[in-house]
């Protein structure tokens, strides 16, 4: 029930997002087709799984003490999705921080983690009774352990990159922050999960941690879909405040430019003061010579602000 839950959150998701972003690149509006794609093939094998055990079979002992092929799937599943989900964050960090130590551990662990999940599905097509899942706790306990670990690398990069470039504004470090927060907040949400999920599997052979094991991919992608969805809700703003400047020893107030950065192609608003003009006797050529000077100078101000 969890699982189809996230499934209709990743749906809503993915709506908002081809609605919301038409422009960006194709491999991302692709990615996030394929991995709609695998959730709806996951959902219906796990929906599948359960009507066979509990419905077609019902009665039949010897069909809840095994797993069957449909189950299999899902380690696999999980391991496919949480490996695309964090080669993506891995070139996320690959363009921000450009730091390749980190980038190649984040893939090895990725790695590890589809690997991992195959491994298991093997490992279950062949010892199939939920007693004996402890057979093959070796390969669990490696796939899970290098998700989480994963996920921790790209969460802890990121918002180390990001606290590294506050500026000091308070307009662009509550823009960094809530990105921050973000990225902390998705990271932590699957690296806790894969680790309750493996504490499960090893307290219990009650099946327990299916509980964790089968949402676990839909938690992936909500993550990814999240961070991509949540550019709507991300905007910078410098307030109009007012700021001092003196030109030839005139001293004036003018409004500082304000910029709205969001998905859409940003803005640049100019408020500009309007004066009166007058009329000025002949016989005070030094004044408008001096006037004129200062217009040359705030007009030089208004294209430097630009």
């Amino acid at each position: 029930m969890l699982n189809i839950l996230l499934y209709g959150i990743m749906m809503t998701q993915c709506f908002f997002y081809y609605s919301r972003y038409p422009g960006d690149k194709p491999w991302i509006k692709g990615l996030v087709t394929v991995l709609l794609c695998i959730d709806t093939v996951n959902s219906m094998f796990d929906i599948w799984w359960i009507y066979d055990t509990l419905i077609l079979k019902f009665g039949d002992f010897q069909a809840l003490e095994t797993a069957s092929w449909l189950f299999c799937t899902d380690p696999a599943i999980v391991g496919v999705t949480a490996t695309i989900v964090q080669l993506f964050f891995a070139w996320r960090v690959k363009a921000l921080t450009n730091n390749m130590w980190m980038v190649s551990i984040i893939v090895v662990t990725a790695m590890a983690s589809i690997f991992g999940g195959l491994g298991t599905s093997i490992a279950i097509h062949m010892i199939p009774r939920w007693d004996e899942f402890h057979k093959f706790q070796v390969v669990v306990i490696v796939w899970l352990i290098c998700a989480a670990v994963c996920d921790i690398l790209i969460t802890v990069s990121l918002t180390w990159h990001l606290r590294r470039h506050r500026t000091g504004f308070a307009g662009t470090d509550d823009l960094l922050n809530r990105i921050i927060r973000l990225t902390v907040q998705n990271g932590l949400i699957t690296a806790v999960w894969a680790s309750t999920d493996l504490v499960a599997y090893l307290a219990t052979t009650s099946g327990l941690h299916l509980a964790f094991n089968v949402p676990l991919a839909k938690l992936y992608t909500n993550s990814l879909m999240s961070s991509l969805n949540s550019r709507a809700g991300l905007k910078y703003s410098t307030s109009g405040g007012t700021e001092k400047s003196q030109v030839e020893g005139d001293t004036r107030r003018h409004n500082v430019v304000n910029i709205t950065a969001s998905t859409t192609r940003p803005e640049v608003f100019i408020h500009v003061e309007s004066h009166e003009m007058v009329d000025v006797d002949v016989n005070r050529k030094g004044d408008l010579e001096w006037s004129q000077d200062s217009t040359s100078h705030r007009s030089s101000d208004i294209k430097h602000a630009v």
